[in-house]
């Protein structure tokens, strides 16, 4: 397929493919956290799950297949009744919480079709203790309906009395439009050469994320890739510097990118080669590139208030 000379979604050569595919980690055994940490597992979640450590991880996000008719690069997935969906769920969603520390967070994404579901297996296994919504500003709209621009991440833990969450490393950094002053003096806001900002604790409500698009280095042909800036707010949220993030559902690689960049460990699970492959040059990438589109100098900006 021809691409516009401005497109920057990522690409791969044959010999890439080859060499990349060569980098996989395949399980057929019990395995250690050393044999896998900063490695992309490429198998079916069910297949290799039993083999992956227990308790080896700090943060879980899962990005699974949502209740929808989905080809992944001719891997299908087929829309299901909610009870069949929830047994779906069911599958696998108790043992990748075994692979979770007594303290960690896990993180379970999907759409309003499927979120029900979402949260009636969480709250079975882990103490929700949020549902994040995010705007999604991407996609058609309907004759007949309201457009769909929105998903959910629900927010579950182990020990709802220790677990680990560093808010100020996800606070917003927020344009300021009416300065209040005290005694003369900025309060609660900085003046800059950019202009009047406050650091805001972070609601969850998310409305400044940007969904990869083709003129976005981060972005690839998966249909359903997750933003960079998305996953960067749930790992600086839920994991220390060089903890262990784990994504059963890799997909393209967003996670285990963003982790790298983050500083801190990862390991991921997916059944197409192509994507995996596709997450090992990403991760390549990632060794001299660590931008996260919205995210710099330590703050998350507003959409479009990042100054360049």
């Amino acid at each position: 397929m021809e691409r516009s000379p401005r497109n920057k979604t990522l690409q791969m050569t044959a010999e890439e493919q080859t060499f990349w595919q060569d980098k996989l980690v395949h399980l057929n055994a019990p395995t250690i956290p050393e044999a896998i940490l900063n490695r992309t597992i490429n198998g079916d979640l069910l297949e290799v799950i039993d083999f992956l450590p227990k308790a080896f991880a700090d943060l879980i996000i899962i990005d699974p297949p949502y209740n929808l008719s989905k080809d992944f690069a001719g891997l299908k997935f087929k829309q299901r009744s909610d009870d069949d969906y929830l047994d779906y769920l069911e599958l696998w969603f108790p043992q990748v919480v075994e692979l979770l520390k007594p303290s960690g967070s896990l993180y379970l994404c999907g759409d309003w079709k499927c979120t029900a579901a979402l949260y009636t297996v969480m709250q079975k296994y882990l103490t929700v203790v949020n549902r994040i919504t995010w705007q999604r500003e991407k996609g058609k709209g309907s004759k007949k309906n309201w457009k769909n621009a929105m998903e959910d991440i629900w927010f579950g833990v182990k020990n709802p009395k220790d677990y680990y969450f560093d808010v100020d490393a996800v606070k917003i950094r927020r344009k300021v439009i009416a300065p209040y002053k005290q005694d003369g003096k900025p309060k609660d806001w900085e003046a800059t050469a950019e202009g009047n900002f406050r650091m805001t604790h972070p609601s969850n409500f998310w409305d400044d994320i940007t969904v990869p698009y083709w003129s976005m280095p981060e972005n690839t042909d998966h249909p359903t890739q997750k933003p960079e800036k998305l996953i960067a707010k749930l790992i600086l949220a839920g994991c220390p510097e060089n903890g262990i993030v784990f994504d059963p559902f890799l997909g393209s690689g967003t996670t285990s990118v963003t982790a790298k960049k983050l500083g801190r460990r990862y390991c991921g699970v997916e059944l197409n080669t192509n994507y995996a492959c596709w997450a090992e040059k990403r991760l390549q990438q990632a060794q001299e590139n660590k931008t996260i589109q919205g995210y710099s100098q330590g703050v998350f900006w507003e959409r479009n208030s990042q100054p360049y």
